[in-house]
């Protein structure tokens, strides 16, 4: 029955505001070299500068949430469904809280500022030091089936 279902895949990439950012940084670099040295130089910063921006970007951006076949993958971690626990969507106000005033300092955190939801997966494991996992998603409440139902097959 599980191949049947659709697995959850989302990709966090960064929004397209953070590269106008990273456009304006690299121009920013560019000027600052350009009036202080010769456009050889300030070409070989701004270059350097795209280069930064791009691989930075790309890195910070790709991190990976899925239910695969086998487990909850969030980045490079995986929690295997038998170990899959409480399952709760947060929208934006819960999850400040649970990284603020309810924070647990051993919990995996696999969060991104510009997604303002996430979901919190407790982890039914006594071997693993995480008590749970706080994943960011831009669709939570989708996250959360996905994991409930692959959870309760599994």
């Amino acid at each position: 029955m599980r191949d049947r279902e659709q697995p959850y895949t989302e990709t966090l990439t960064v929004p397209a505001g953070w590269w106008l950012l990273g456009v304006g940084l690299v121009v920013a670099v560019f000027w600052i070299f350009w009036v202080a040295t010769p456009l050889l130089v300030a070409s070989i910063a701004g270059v350097a500068g795209v280069a930064i921006v791009v691989i930075g970007l790309r890195a910070y951006g790709g991190a990976r949430v899925a239910t695969d076949p086998d487990g909850f993958s969030a980045g490079r971690a995986l929690l295997p469904y038998r170990h899959v626990g409480e399952i709760e969507a947060l929208d934006a106000a819960a999850t400040r809280r649970v990284l603020g005033v309810d924070a647990d300092a051993r919990a995996y955190l696999l969060v991104r500022a510009y997604c303002r939801g996430a979901v919190k997966v407790m982890v039914a494991d006594r071997a693993d030091p995480a008590p749970y996992w706080l994943v960011s998603t831009r669709h939570p409440a989708a996250l959360a089936a996905s994991l409930a139902a692959r959870a309760v097959q599994d």
